[in-house]
């Protein structure tokens, strides 16, 4: 279990009270936080620009989980023509949305081979290079 101390640090300050001001231990497992269907998730990795608009930049990490429930705009990963992309999915129009880059919808059409992985319910910022990672990516 991680110990977490509830540290609340706004951007843009010159400094914040000391941790130890009110110092407590929380019990956090971060498997329990960021999955909920263990045995229906799957990490990956984003690519490129086109979801800045939503906050996925390129090479944060994906939580992708098969089991959550669709909504009109998610953000998924998908099979596209043999190719996997990370978009936003309206679901009634049929489209897939690049809100990083300015890009136009991409219409499905009936020819596409299109089948959505799994809905992206989190994505993880990595500040450091993380050695660990990079040996999993191959």
């Amino acid at each position: 279990m991680l110990k977490v101390i509830p540290v609340y640090a706004q951007a843009g300050i010159n400094g914040f009270e000391s941790p130890a001001a009110e110092y407590r231990e929380l019990a956090l497992n971060l498997d329990e936080l960021l999955i909920e269907h263990p045995t229906a998730t799957f990490i990956g990795r984003a690519k490129g620009d086109s979801m800045t608009g939503v906050g996925i930049f390129d090479g944060d990490l994906l939580i992708v989980d098969r089991a959550a429930l669709p909504g009109t705009l998610d953000v998924v990963v998908a099979n596209l023509n043999g190719s996997f992309v990370c978009k936003l999915y309206n679901r009634e129009r049929q489209q897939l949305l690049s809100p990083g880059t300015g890009q136009r919808a991409y219409q499905l059409h009936q020819g596409d081979v299109f089948e959505v992985e799994g809905i992206v319910v989190r994505s993880v910022r990595l500040h450091r290079f993380a050695r660990q990672l990079s040996q999993c990516l191959r």
